[in-house]
């Protein structure tokens, strides 16, 4: 499917200031360095402000900095790339699915579908499941007893909801999601473990988006809670009893340990690992590989971990950090010497 739109249109789209032609078609979008004479990009990072001068684009998304003495196509406006993420949905590809309910859906007689919602081949819907207008559920999907999700949801296929899910509006959801497994609780009697049975549900609030192959684990007692906006990309683990803030951000592989709390407008970058029974405030910003192993109580960056290095400075550091604990006792013993031979215990550089 190829989308036309012109110039002039994505600027009053935008509400940006145009410079160049109105009438010029765009039909798609693309890098700085690889835009051709037909398609818009941006410059939104300064580190390719040196592919300006040579972009083949048809017009560029500029702030008004980078417009200045720029002499093509542009549309100006104060955030390129927000400008950007706003256009790509109008040349987005995805097929829209029609409403109506494919013949080889297995939909409860008690489940409530509205006429607007669109279910899939094979998929499954329980009893008392309540589908609302606008919703598209992918082919094999599974939607368990007592589940409910929002306006404007997309799940893609083979997405399983559990029992009592509860999905805000225009939620995404991608392939391979989990949302409501039994969360991971047992109890030990005498060396053997004893499960646990999972009473609470899932509750997603409006505009929350879950990537592929991430699990969220229904609550033990209480409801395991995601605030509205929501963004949690691909394989990623929530146990049970987490919650999360509204609009906090995670990276892929990242694990949530139950009933943590994270607050809103935090950002958790890849392969990030919470202990469980902490609290993390609100704007927190947490760096790759980083393992958190007590609550977080003021915003900001929060690192773990060495930095990488060449590998055999890396053994060599490591080999030092072996010695700490010796270096640290010998250490005190030469202080507790030096404050021996010290008049009044302390040391003294003086001759």
């Amino acid at each position: 499917m190829t989308v036309t739109i012109k110039l002039g249109q994505l600027a009053e789209f935008l509400g940006a200031t145009l410079r160049g032609d109105p009438e010029k078609a765009i039909t798609g979008l693309a890098t700085l360095q690889e835009a051709g004479p037909a398609q818009l990009s941006f410059l939104a990072n300064p580190q390719y402000r040196k592919y300006l001068a040579d972009s083949q684009a048809a017009a560029l998304l500029l702030k008004a900095a980078d417009a200045e003495g720029f002499g093509g196509n542009a549309l100006v406006v104060p955030d390129p790339y927000l400008a950007y993420a706003r256009v790509s949905h109008l040349f987005d590809p995805k097929p829209k699915a029609a409403a109506g309910i494919h013949p080889t859906a297995v939909v409860a007689e008690d489940a409530v579908v509205d006429p607007a919602a669109s279910i899939g081949a094979f998929a499954v819907i329980e009893s008392a499941a309540r589908i609302a207008a606008g919703v598209t559920i992918g082919a094999h999907c599974f939607i368990g007893a007592r589940c409910e999700i929002g306006e404007g949801g997309w799940l893609a296929p083979r997405v399983t909801l559990y029992h009592d899910v509860r999905i805000g509006k225009r939620v995404v959801i991608q392939s391979g999601a989990v949302l409501g497994g039994e969360g991971f609780g047992f109890a030990n009697e005498k060396g053997v473990w004893q499960k646990i049975a999972q009473i609470g549900g899932v509750l997603v609030g409006d505009d929350v988006e879950i990537g592929v192959n991430t699990a969220i684990d229904r609550g033990a007692l209480a409801d395991t809670v995601l605030g509205n906006g929501v963004k949690l990309d691909n394989q990623i683990q929530i146990a049970h009893n987490v919650q999360v803030g509204d609009h906090t951000a995670m990276a892929a592989c990242v694990g949530i340990s139950g009933s943590t709390k994270i607050g809103k407008h935090c950002m958790l970058a890849g392969g990030v690992g919470l202990v469980g029974h902490i609290e993390i405030c609100d704007n927190v910003f947490i760096t790759g590989m980083t393992m958190v192993t007590h609550s977080i109580t003021e915003k900001g960056s929060y690192s773990s971990g060495t930095a990488m290095q060449p590998a055999a400075e890396w053994r060599k550091s490591a080999a030092r950090i072996r010695q700490l604990d010796d270096i640290a006792r010998r250490l005190r013993q030469l202080e507790k010497r030096v404050g021996e031979v010290t008049p009044d215990g302390n040391a003294s550089s003086d001759g």
